[in-house]
């Protein structure tokens, strides 16, 4: 995976404290918060052979409250940690225009933009350690509920016979337009399942959004919902793709 980034100049570390020790600003996603806190807080990880210093960026979508462990736990060691978490699945990544959700101090944020406008097209600050992730749990949930509603209105229009093709030309353009229409309906109606965003991972991310909001006493019963939709096709076998697979759910 790394050849083509080896054949452009880039230098292939063996470990992850080779990563730290060489460099100044680390950026990392993985998949889970067990991988975060083995990238960033393991024996041989980023925060114990980073540099006194170094900024360390976090752009896994993982729990608020690790943000803010990974945070405190730099700071002892002098460096600086961002929680960076990203929206835009696939096509936002190649593009460079992901909108990317930042959490940490103001001034390292400042220091670094420029590297996070490489990769996305709607930077924002949103506070200090763990308000990166709380906002992305803001957005998994206005996606979950928008992810359902899609396929209901797919399913409705279907059931009358309608063209979806014209269906989706209408009502992408007024009050119902949304990301989910424009880039996910499209695959659907090509049965095309392969993952922008996988189901694993969307599962994974509304679950940290359901403990979160539960612990501050958030009524989230839309998400719950639409939890168990996502929990139904992952059982049929549909972990491993896209999250516009939800349309089986209802096929």
């Amino acid at each position: 995976k790394a050849q083509s980034l080896i054949d452009s100049g880039a230098y292939l570390c063996d470990n992850l404290g080779q990563v730290a020790k060489n460099c100044d600003v680390i950026f990392a996603i993985v998949g889970y918060p067990q991988d975060v806190e083995s990238v960033f807080l393991g024996s041989d990880g980023i925060v114990e052979n980073a540099k006194s210093g170094s900024i360390i960026v976090d752009m896994t979508t993982s729990r608020p409250a690790l943000a803010k462990k990974i945070a405190i736990i730099a700071a002892k060691k002098g460096i600086q940690s961002l929680d960076a978490p990203v929206s835009g699945g696939d096509i936002g990544a190649r593009s460079g225009s992901l909108s990317i959700m930042v959490g940490g101090e103001r001034e390292i944020y400042d220091q670094i933009l420029p590297l996070f406008q490489l990769m996305g097209g709607n930077v924002v600050y949103q506070g200090p350690a763990g308000s990166g992730q709380h906002t992305k749990m803001a957005n998994q949930i206005a996606i979950a509920s928008t992810m359902l509603a899609m396929c209901e209105s797919l399913t409705y229009a279907k059931k009358a016979g309608l063209d979806l093709q014209a269906v989706l030309k209408s009502i992408s353009n007024g009050a119902a337009g949304s990301w989910t229409l424009d880039n996910l309906a499209p695959r659907i109606l090509r049965e095309d399942y392969e993952p922008g965003f996988f189901v694993k991972h969307f599962i994974k991310d509304m679950q940290i959004a359901i403990d979160s909001g539960e612990s501050m006493g958030v009524d989230i019963s839309a998400l719950k919902i639409a939890k168990a939709k996502f929990d139904q096709i992952a059982e049929e076998g549909f972990l491993e793709k896209g999250t516009q697979s939800l349309i089986k759910a209802y096929e």
